[in-house]
């Protein structure tokens, strides 16, 4: 019998039937992707996004491709509503989670997906810019923080919050300064709502993805020629940029109770990136066994002498 395939689903068709989960930055990218694969397990799904003509496309060609019935039709799962949305508006934020709750009746997941990133050297960034992706990034995952998990305490529920951070959330980076400063403050947010509200059985963990490309942001941040200067897949160990399904995987694992014991965590699924740039001395893969061969002997040489 042949071992499952990363790019297989690993749950059961059925395994979300009657839960209902929110996405935001749902109806384009890897948040698509993640919606699609719910709605796959029999998941109600609430995604929203900035813009309405977007989110009404992604709602129609979700529905055809998965075969889920509209929202008006009662069905016990899998049922699809799209809603317009800017989340660095705390009203718009309240009325996403009424509307949701309004059709479902409850809330059981809350993924913060929502976010903007470009590269630019940082002296070059106007406040406007910096603001925009702090905005969008920082105070847009708190303020569907705030809402869903408000709601969560006063109805005693409980639920899963999963925040899609970055690798360099840990650790900064160059060239993408309002980003990584966002990223990090929603790391610290994961981290401390895990401990604090944890006792209204609220659990909060993040995942910080490698290179998942998408046709749509990957070509916004990496426009032309740098994209061929760009190829994530050469510093990353295994070789290859990660697949849609394995990220949906990881995020549906961490939504269900088959993680319960997991809180205040954020996983890393980069295919070793973030590793490989992190030692001294990883740069020596680029050497080849003839000049490791020559560089031992040298280093034996050298002993000899001492």
């Amino acid at each position: 019998m042949a071992l499952p395939s990363h790019t297989d689903s690993m749950f059961k068709p059925d395994a979300f039937c009657h839960l209902t989960i929110v996405i935001t930055g749902g109806g384009t990218g890897l948040g698509r992707s993640m919606g699609e694969y719910l709605l796959q397990l029999g998941a109600n799904l609430v995604i929203c996004g900035r813009r309405k003509e977007v989110i009404e496309q992604a709602v129609e060609e979700m529905q055809a491709a998965s075969g889920v019935l509209a929202q008006e039709t009662p069905n016990p799962g899998g049922r699809l509503l799209g809603v317009q949305c800017d989340v660095r508006d705390e009203k718009q934020v309240e009325t996403l989670l009424a509307t949701a709750l309004e059709q479902f009746g409850a809330i059981d997941g809350w993924v913060n997906n929502a976010a903007g990133n470009f590269v630019c050297p940082t002296e070059r960034l106007s406040y406007n810019a910096f603001n925009t992706i702090v905005d969008i990034v920082l105070r847009g995952t708190t303020n569907c923080t705030l809402a869903c998990g408000k709601h969560w305490i006063s109805k005693a529920s409980g639920g899963a919050f999963v925040n899609i951070v970055t690798t360099y959330a840990s650790t900064g980076s160059g060239y993408v300064v309002p980003s990584a400063v966002s990223k990090a403050g929603v790391l610290a947010l994961t981290r401390s709502l895990a401990v604090e509200w944890a006792k209204y059985g609220i659990r909060s963990n993040a995942i910080a993805p490698g290179p998942f490309p998408t046709p749509g942001a990957w070509s916004r941040l990496m426009p032309g020629n740098f994209q061929k200067l760009f190829d994530p897949a050469k510093r990353i160990p295994l070789g290859r940029v990660g697949e849609h399904q394995e990220l949906a995987n990881l995020v549906t694992y961490l939504l269900s109770d088959y993680s319960a014991y997991i809180n205040g965590e954020c996983i890393t699924i980069d295919g070793g990136e973030s590793l490989q740039g992190a030692g001294q001395f990883n740069v020596l893969n680029d050497i080849t066994q003839e000049e490791w061969d020559t560089l031992q002997a040298q280093v034996q040489a050298t002993r000899k002498k001492e």
